[in-house]
C-alpha cells in the first residue's frame, strides 16, 4: 500500500530522476495489511523503481489490480512509458560498469544485509502477497521463505566464483575466472510474487550483474518491497530497476541489445515466445514453463502419509504452482480404493480468505482462471471422467467474499490421457486420478507426458524406489516427498516441455547462467631472472 508524496517534499531526491514525483510504500516491518481493503477505499498507485527510488510513472495507461478474494480494485499499476523503459535499461547499463568493479567481498556484505532485511520484513512481504495474490498467509510466508533461501545461498558467492588455475608448463599458468554478463532482464509470474524475483536477484547482485525486472502486473507489491530492501541493503542506484506493463515491456526487454540475458517463469505460450525471440537475438534465456506433475502410489505405501501428502500437494496454494500435484496415478485395485479417503480428507479443507488463519486455500487469481478450471472440469466429465469431489459449488459464508474467485478442492476419477483434465495445466485445486494395473504402466504414463517438471512416488519398497529414480523422465523426483523442489545449493531442474534453455535457475547452474568464463594464460620466466629475453614469435614449448 502506498501514499503519494510530492517531489517538493523529498529533499534528498537525486537530480537524475526525470519523473514528477515519488511514491513511498505505506507499510513497514511492523505495519502491514492484516485484512482486506474496505469497500470504497481509493486504489493505491504502484511505483516503478529507478535509480534507487520508488517513482510515480507518467503513464496514461494504468491497469487495475483486484483482490482475488473480493474482486475489489485495490491498486493500479502502470504500463511503463517508452521513455521510462529506456531510462531503466540505460540506468542498469550505466550502473554495471561501476558495480562489476566492486570486490566480491563487498558484494557479499551487501548480500548479507539483504538477507537480514528480508528476514525482518518476512511478514510484511507475505501480507502483500495475500492481498494481491490471494494465498493464505502461511503459504505466502512459504513463498517468501523459498526466495530467502536463495538469497542466503547467494552469500556463498566467494566460493561459487572462485577462480581455478593450473601451471600448464614451466613458469606458465592458466587461470579461469567467471565474469558478469551485464544487464539481465527478469520477467516474473503472478503465482510466486516474492520467490521468483528472489530466484534471480540475489545471484544477479553477487555476480556483479545489474537487472531490469518486470513483476506480474497482477501482483507487483512484493517486488516493490524487495526493491526498497535492496536499496536499504546498499545495492547502488541503477543496479536494480523495476518496470511494469504487458507486451510492450516484455518486447523492450527482449529486443534491447544492452540486455544480455533473460530469466522467465510463466506459461507455455509466453515462455516459448520469449525463448525463441531472445535466443534469436543472441541472448541467454532460461524459461520455466508449464507442468503436469504426477504422484504415483503403490499398494505398499503408508496410506495415511500418502493421503496427507497428496492433498497438500494438490490443493495447497489453490493449485497455482508449477510443482502442484495435478495427477494421481493409483497402481492396482487397492490404491484405487484409497481415493475415497483422499476425497473425504480433501472435503475437510477450508476455502476462504488468506488473512483467515483457519483457511487451507484461498481464491484463484482472477475470474478467468475460475472459468477456465470450471470448463475443464465440465469438459472432462462429458468425456467420461467422474466428479468425485466437486469444488464448483463453493459458497462463501461471508458476503464480503461472494464475488471472490473461489474453487474448492475437486477430484476427478476415471481420467485418461486425451481428456482436458489430464492434458492441460489447470492451475487450480483440481486433482485428476488415473488408475493403471502395473508400476511399469505408471512409469510409462509419466514418461509419455510432454512436461517434465516434477514427479513423486509413494512406496515402502527400496527396490521400487530405485527402479523409479533410474527410469523416470522428469527433472525433479521425489520418493515419499510430494513436491520435490530442491534447496538452493542445487538447482530447480525441470526438463522436457517444462523448461527451455541450457542452465536452470539458482544453484551452480544459476551462477553459470549469469557469468561467462575468461581464461588468462601468463608466462613469467623464473629460471634466470637476470636473463634478458630476446623477442620471439614462436609458441612457447616449455614442458
Amino acid at each position: 500500500m502506498l501514499r503519494f508524496v510530492s517531489k517538493s517534499a523529498q529533499n534528498g531526491l537525486r537530480r537524475s530522476v526525470r519523473y514528477a514525483s515519488t511514491l513511498t510504500l505505506n507499510s513497514s516491518p511492523l505495519s502491514y495489511p492484516t485484512n482486506h481493503v474496505e469497500p470504497g477505499t481509493e486504489p493505491y498507485l504502484t511505483p516503478s523503481f529507478h535509480n534507487g527510488q520508488l517513482v510515480k510513472s507518467e503513464s496514461k495507461t494504468w491497469f487495475d489490480i483486484h483482490d482475488p478474494a473480493t474482486n475489489q480494485v485495490i491498486s493500479k499499476v502502470p504500463q511503463s512509458t517508452a521513455q521510462e523503459l529506456e531510462d531503466a535499461v540505460a540506468s542498469a547499463e550505466k550502473a554495471f560498469h561501476s558495480w562489476k568493479q566492486y570486490s566480491i567481498i563487498k558484494r557479499q556484505g551487501i548480500a548479507f544485509k539483504f538477507v537480514e532485511l528480508l528476514k525482518k520484513n518476512h511478514d510484511r512481504i507475505a501480507a502483500m502477497i495475500v492481498l494481491e495474490q490471494g494465498k493464505t498467509f502461511a503459504d505466502a510466508r512459504g513463498d517468501v521463505l523459498r526466495g530467502l533461501q536463495v538469497a542466503e545461498a547467494a552469500c556463498n558467492a566467494p566460493n561459487d566464483l572462485m577462480a581455478s588455475s593450473l601451471e600448464v608448463a614451466t613458469d606458465m599458468e592458466t587461470k579461469m575466472v567467471r565474469e558478469p554478463l551485464g544487464v539481465v532482464g527478469s520477467i516474473c509470474p503472478f503465482n510466486f510474487p516474492a520467490m521468483v524475483p528472489l530466484w534471480s536477484l540475489p545471484l544477479i547482485f553477487v555476480t556483479g550483474n545489474t537487472c531490469v525486472l518486470k513483476p506480474s502486473e497482477r501482483v507487483p507489491g512484493a517486488a516493490m518491497i524487495i526493491a526498497e530492501l535492496a536499496a536499504e541493503a546498499g545495492v547502488p542506484p541503477g543496479v536494480l530497476n523495476i518496470v511494469h506493463g504487458k507486451h510492450d515491456t516484455v518486447n523492450k526487454i527482449l529486443e534491447d541489445p544492452r540486455i544480455k540475458a533473460i530469466t522467465f517463469v510463466g506459461g507455455d505460450k509466453a515462455g516459448k515466445y520469449i525463448h525463441e525471440k531472445g535466443t534469436s537475438l543472441g541472448k541467454r534465456v532460461q524459461a520455466n514453463l508449464g507442468a503436469k506433475n504426477h504422484l504415483i502410489v503403490l499398494p505398499d505405501a503408508d496410506k495415511n502419509h500418502f493421503i496427507n501428502a497428496v492433498n497438500g500437494a494438490a490443493f495447497g496454494a489453490a493449485g497455482q504452482r508449477c510443482m502442484a500435484i495435478s495427477v494421481l496415478v493409483t497402481v492396482g485395485e487397492k490404491t484405487k480404493k484409497w481415493v475415497e479417503e483422499v476425497a473425504a480428507d480433501a472435503a475437510q479443507l477450508k476455502v476462504g480468505s488468506g488473512f483467515d488463519s483457519s483457511s487451507d486455500l484461498g481464491p484463484l487469481i482472477n475470474p478467468e482462471s475460475l472459468t477456465k478450471a470450471s470448463e475443464i472440469i465440465a469438459d472432462s466429465e462429458k468425456a467420461g471422467a467422474t466428479v468425485l469431489l466437486d469444488g464448483r459449488n463453493f459458497k462463501a459464508a461471508d458476503a464480503k467474499f461472494a464475488k471472490g474467485n473461489f474453487l474448492g478442492p475437486t477430484i476427478l476419477t476415471n481420467v485418461k490421457p486425451g481428456m482436458r483434465a489430464y492434458d492441460e495445466e489447470i492451475f487450480a485445486p483440481v486433482l485428476a486420478v488415473v488408475n493403471v494395473d502395473t508400476f511399469d504402466e505408471a512409469i510409462e504414463l509419466v514418461n509419455s507426458n510432454r512436461y517434465g517438471n516434477g514427479v513423486a512416488l509413494f512406496t515402502q519398497s527400496g527396490a521400487a524406489a530405485q527402479k523409479f529414480t533410474k527410469n523416470i523422465a522428469c527433472g525433479q523426483v521425489g520418493v515419499n516427498v510430494p513436491i520435490p523442489v530442491p534447496l538452493p545449493m542445487f538447482s530447480f531442474t525441470g526438463n522436457k516441455g517444462s523448461f527451455l534453455g541450457d542452465l536452470n535457475f539458482y544453484g551452480k547452474a544459476g551462477v553459470t547462467f549469469l557469468t561467462q568464463p575468461k581464461t588468462i594464460t601468463s608466462y613469467w620466466k623464473t629460471s634466470n631472472v637476470e636473463e634478458v629475453l630476446k623477442p620471439s614469435t614462436a609458441m612457447p614449448i616449455q614442458h
